[in-house]
């Protein structure tokens, strides 16, 4: 499987209704527990942020390709795979952010999917509906809207490259 090095496509930068930066948005926020006996991950995408103020909406507005920008400590809380689940299946390919909860980051890379960690990434001048680019080789991230860069402070660990490239960590293990 080819899985590419650089990502883009159109950003969500995930603020409160008021424009203040949201820490701290739990599993439950992402895919409420009342959803947890869907197991088809197609049919998991519109419950997405259903538990997250001024959110709720994002699976009828959110395309194949997009990108999240979150703040510090996305995905804490629970173990649920569903978390993770429901953004593959809306097409989200990527998430940047501050920093993520330990399990659903591990979760996450497992899936083969590319969580981006760029402290401060929030409280930059990224705004909604901006194109990006995540070069994963050079470990930065490009505002294509207005040409702005931002490195990587913590590149993909070689593992993270591996499962990442294999589609998953079952992949890998074929």
């Amino acid at each position: 499987m080819s899985r590419p090095h650089q990502l883009t496509g159109r950003c969500w930068v995930v603020r409160a209704p008021d424009g203040k930066r949201i820490d701290d948005i739990d599993t439950d926020m992402i895919f409420h527990n009342a959803h947890l006996h869907i197991t088809d991950p197609n049919l998991m995408a519109p419950h997405t942020f259903g538990n997250l103020a001024g959110w709720e909406d994002f699976p009828k507005k959110c395309k194949p390709g997009d990108i999240l920008v979150v703040g510090h400590n996305f995905g804490c809380g629970s173990s649920r795979q569903q978390a993770v689940d429901c953004f593959t299946a809306l097409g989200v390919q990527a998430i940047v952010g501050e920093s993520f909860g330990a399990i659903y980051k591990r979760n996450a890379i497992n899936s083969g999917w590319p969580l981006v960690v760029c402290p401060g990434i929030i409280d930059t001048d990224i705004e909604s509906g901006e194109e990006l680019r995540i070069d994963l080789e050079k470990s930065t991230i490009e505002n294509l809207s207005h040409g702005h860069r931002y490195p990587l402070v913590e590149p993909f660990s070689s593992v993270q490259k591996d499962i990442y490239l294999a589609g998953s960590l079952f992949e890998m293990g074929r």
